[in-house]
């Protein structure tokens, strides 16, 4: 175990948030070695236990969103449960939360009764719109973000409605970058000297619809109005997904000349590099309906495997679209790793996602999948907070923990 090598380590982290988008900024934080300490309802617990698949009444998602995280309980809109969360406050570095805009003041955590607890107190805000604004108060999921993003009005087949994507893609892309943003506060606090902490105002739409530049500044700019074009781009041609001789798939880009140049000359098209159609993007673009035909008429006649490998040693851009028992298969995902095997107490081995880099010297490090709802309460309240193990039962009798 690399725990006295990992990057941010003396890092410590209250993530009070409920479903993905906060527990997610976290989740990262903690695969490179801060402390997270989990704070759940001691009734309900984290929505996210339950999300998605269970096995014997236990979700499979909550043991790689909850990983390296600690666990423990506590009822934080009562008067000792403020008393406890307040020292927790004093001891963290970060407090990471989702819940609709008002909440934690009605519950009276305002930034001057936190900060006045702990000046350097980073206070990530995650929500639907924003602490602020017309749409402040509204709820807000990455679905409804998805779509006022502008991405679901991009997504799918022209002659079919706006998709909203099938995975939580607005909750990952906030959890992501609000542990980009975590990072730079603590920069300015620490590396730059101020020691002082602020408040993050993160929402789920900014982060996914900063992704949609090039369609906004089309339109910004040149009044365009960016459609639907399954999985073509309006940019480049040939980049779809063609079938295979035996009923699979692959997806292939080439979004500049010489890459073109190769799959033409894969094909043994080479006339195809000088035909006016296809003779340079514009004209592929123009073109692109015959050219996905002539494309996807040759890949037609492999094989998955054997279209790959004529296109990979020709140097052209593909690579099969993978089933998620594929995904698992893949010799290079095994060999990087781009999964890591960990003992989980209730399901025995699980390969989880990997750390999202490979640091050269300093690796982050999946230690432990996400734990049993208040497993660590003894610990921390114990050892870290030195709560009497009677005044715990106590707390725990009166629902408090």
């Amino acid at each position: 175990m690399r725990g006295n090598n990992l990057p941010l380590r003396g890092v410590k982290v209250l993530d009070i948030g409920t479903m993905m988008s906060a527990p997610w900024a976290a989740s990262f934080l903690g695969d490179y070695g801060a402390e997270v300490i989990k704070i759940e309802h001691p009734e309900r617990g984290d929505n996210s236990r339950y999300f998605g698949s269970e096995k014997d009444g236990k979700g499979v998602f909550w043991k790689t969103l909850s990983r390296n995280k600690k666990c423990i309980t506590l009822k934080i809109n009562t008067e000792e449960g403020s008393d406890i969360f307040l020292k927790l406050i004093e001891q963290c570095d970060v407090l990471i939360e989702n819940f609709r805009p008002g909440t934690m003041e009605k519950w009276g955590y305002d930034w001057d009764k936190l900060s006045s607890v702990n000046l350097g107190l980073i206070w990530l805000r995650c929500s639907g719109f924003g602490q602020e604004g017309p749409y402040s108060k509204k709820g807000g999921f990455g679905t409804i973000a998805e779509a006022m993003s502008g991405f679901a009005a991009l997504n799918g087949h022209p002659d079919k409605p706006p998709t909203v994507p099938p995975i939580a893609l607005a909750d990952g892309i906030t959890g992501m970058a609000g542990m980009g943003v975590i990072l730079t506060a603590l920069y300015e606090r620490d590396a730059l000297g101020s020691g002082k902490g602020q408040i993050i105002d993160i929402t789920l739409y900014e982060p996914i619809m900063r992704l949609m530049e090039v369609q906004l500044m089309e339109h910004d700019v040149l009044n365009k109005l960016s459609q639907r074009m399954g999985s073509r781009i309006a940019s480049a041609a040939p980049r779809n997904v063609y079938e295979t001789k035996e009923g699979k798939w692959i997806a292939l880009s080439a979004s500049n000349q010489p890459v073109v140049e190769k799959l033409f000359k894969a094909m043994d098209r080479e006339d195809l590099i000088d035909d006016p159609r296809f003779v340079d993007n514009a004209s592929r673009i123009k073109n692109v309906e015959e050219l996905d035909e002539v494309v996807g008429g040759w890949i037609k006649q492999f094989n998955q495997d054997e279209v790959l490998k004529i296109l990979s040693d020709a140097g052209a851009v593909a690579g099969p679209v993978y089933e998620m028992d594929q995904i698992y298969e893949d010799p290079h995902f095994n060999e990087r790793p781009s999964f890591v095997e960990i003992e989980d107490q209730d399901f025995g081995t699980m390969r989880l996602p990997n750390v999202l880099a490979k640091f050269s010297r300093t690796p982050g490090q999946v230690r432990f999948t996400g734990r049993d709802q208040g497993q660590d309460n003894k610990e921390i309240y114990g050892d870290i907070l030195g709560i009497p193990e009677d005044k715990q039962k106590e707390l725990k009798g009166k629902g408090i923990i």
